[in-house]
């Protein structure tokens, strides 16, 4: 929460972050194991395909917002984590913080996450391996729907392409990747392949 003047301010613009949503798998780095976010994790993006952070200056080889770098940078020392352990979980600022206030575009955010849901997602895949075609067919329709929103509202004007990641979280076919979900384009479509896939 200390960090949201930094956004509001557009010292930190929303184009620059984005969201591990709620249920998704991602690395917790104090569990130093992949864990289900327990609630909304907003990040700032890497630099390009890279984790590197999109503020680090090759030139200056630091920071380019030094003096206005977020909560987890200021207390963050590589070698002493008690600091960011501290901070670790509390205080989370949410999308709802930030654009809960904006009429529509929360509604279209809070609706993607119940259609998309990383716990009724994993439910899905469960099945879906186990043969359940319905579950299959119900888990390409969520990513197809993901895919299309975010299609959907940048090509209407309602969002810029780079603020899809922070309104939507990762694209869900990235996202079940690793959980050796992979999808396929034909024809427009998508098509789901399972054979990769292993338990979540």
């Amino acid at each position: 929460m200390e960090d949201r003047p930094l956004i509001a301010g557009g010292r930190i613009p929303l184009r620059r972050l984005f969201t591990i949503r709620q249920g998704e798998p991602a690395l917790d780095n104090i569990a130093g194991r992949v864990l289900s976010a327990p609630s909304d994790r907003i990040k700032i993006k890497g630099s390009g395909r890279s984790w590197t952070c999109v503020y680090y200056g090759d030139a200056q080889q630091g920071c380019r917002i030094y003096e206005d770098r977020p909560l987890e940078c200021r207390v963050l020392k590589c070698w002493d984590t008690a600091g960011i352990e501290s901070i670790y979980q509390t205080g989370l600022l949410t999308r709802k913080d930030l654009i809960g206030g904006v009429a529509g575009l929360w509604e279209l955010v809070a609706d993607h996450h119940a259609r998309c849901s990383y716990d009724d997602l994993q439910q899905l895949l469960s099945a879906a391996k186990n043969g359940d075609a319905a579950s299959a067919d119900a888990l390409q329709e969520a990513v197809r729907y993901d895919r299309h929103l975010r299609r959907l509202t940048v090509e209407r004007g309602l969002v810029a392409a780079d603020m899809t990641d922070f309104l939507f979280g990762r694209p869900m076919a990235d996202t079940l990747r690793p959980m050796g979900v992979r999808f396929f384009d034909c024809g427009g479509g998508l098509r789901l392949d399972l054979t990769a896939a292993s338990d979540p």
